[in-house]
């Protein structure tokens, strides 16, 4: 939600893939941003101003001098009233005319009147991107603190394949969200978070696992990085994209979850343990596929390792500055085997879900919670996009944190 009701001037320089940017400035304002455009004469010549004003609904800015609202300078108007400036795709040119403070044409003069963060997505040839005074240029602009994103690699607009390529939309978007959440309310925390089902492995193609597909994890760790927060994400293996901005640690199985959260556990400020943890695992793994046969296959379990039980058993008690978030998935008496979960494992909050459920839990685009604490009323939520759920879980975070540490 971060988008919505922010001020986004978004620059589009004179590049193949300006193209693209129409479905940026389209994706921002469904989010709830409003944008401004400001064209280049070179984006011109590739993409004319209608159907940015058309999704927008505002004027495109392209003139030097241009005159906003009767008496506003456009370049003095747009650059006092945005919350981020974006450049994609941004030429080698407009790189270098950054760097350098030229200020020839309304996009540079604006960046050099702005006080916003500026998050810029290259896009060039191959050769260009590779050119040492490219390579410095971008360097300083990093120095600065702008966030640079990209570019990708595959076939640029030459046929050649290499890196130049403009970033798809849905990794600016992130970094657009990630730099105006900068002083989020979590902000300098440090949190790990945990996705995904594990796997215990019975021979090297299969595996004992669970149902989960790594949503919820993998939305409270964009949630907890738009919220400021440095975040670590320990996941199993999903079908997921990466997420934008977040140290992501790939893991298997409960054992190697365990060491990945354990390790990082004294520098952790915030864990939220949302990964489905194989509970069993085969007692022995054949090295090799196990044929079929006739008759039935036995299988022996044993016990996994118990993350969470693990960080009880290092915790001081309150005084340790942590919050410990827990999620508990139940078929049956939800609250009451929640409850005795939170109590149990000493945690700060607990995530409880019916994942019988056909519209909430695993495998689904949804989640139906309620949130606990050890000394307050249960806090049960509608049922709601995952997303909006992590950022009900993180307010909830941020609340307890504001608590204990004032």
């Amino acid at each position: 939600m971060i988008l919505n009701g922010a001020h986004v001037v978004l620059g589009v320089t004179g590049g193949i893939a300006c193209y693209k940017a129409v479905d940026l400035a389209s994706k921002l304002v469904q989010a709830g941003a409003t944008v401004d455009v400001i064209m280049t004469e070179g984006a011109t010549q590739f993409v004319t101003p209608l159907p940015f004003q058309t999704i927008t609904k505002r004027p495109v800015s392209i003139d030097m001098f241009q005159l906003l609202r009767d008496t506003d300078m456009a370049h003095i108007s747009l650059s006092a009233r945005a919350d981020v400036l974006v450049i994609a795709p941004a030429t080698a040119n407009t790189i270098a005319k950054i760097v350098h403070g030229l200020a020839d044409n309304l996009l540079t003069s604006t960046v050099l009147a702005t006080t916003a963060p500026l998050v810029i997505a290259p896009a060039m040839d191959a050769d260009m991107w590779a050119n040492p005074v490219t390579a410095e240029n971008v360097a300083t602009l990093r120095r600065r603190g702008a966030t640079i994103v990209g570019p990708g690699e595959g076939r640029l607009a030459s046929g050649r394949i290499g890196a130049g390529r403009l970033v798809a939309t849905e990794e600016i978007l992130a970094a657009i969200r990630q730099t105006l959440g900068r002083n989020g309310p979590l902000a300098g925390l440090r949190v790990v978070i945990s996705a995904g089902g594990t796997q215990e492995p019975l021979d090297p193609v299969r595996h004992v696992g669970n149902r989960s597909s790594g949503r919820m994890g993998y939305a409270l760790a964009e949630a907890a990085r738009d919220y400021g927060a440095q975040v670590t994400l320990v996941t199993a293996p999903t079908g997921l994209p990466p997420v934008y901005g977040v140290d992501t640690v790939p893991v298997r199985t409960a054992a190697e979850m365990h060491d990945a959260v354990i390790d990082r556990l004294d520098a952790t400020d915030v864990l939220i343990m949302a990964a489905a943890v194989a509970d069993y695992r085969p007692a022995h793994t054949a090295e090799h596929k196990i044929k079929k046969q006739d008759g039935e296959l036995v299988l022996r379990l044993e016990r996994t390792v118990d993350i969470l039980a693990a960080v009880a058993k290092r915790r001081t008690g309150p005084a340790d500055g942590k919050i410990i978030v827990g999620f508990a998935a139940e078929t049956e008496n939800l609250l009451e085997n929640a409850r005795d979960k939170l109590l149990r494992k000493r945690l700060d909050l607990l995530v409880a879900n019916d994942v019988s459920a056909s519209d909430s839990g695993f495998e689904v685009a949804t989640n139906r919670v309620t949130l606990l604490t050890p000394d307050g009323a249960p806090d049960p939520l509608p049922l709601l996009p995952k997303e909006e759920v992590a950022e009900r879980i993180l307010d909830r975070v941020a609340a307890l944190w504001r608590a204990s540490h004032g």
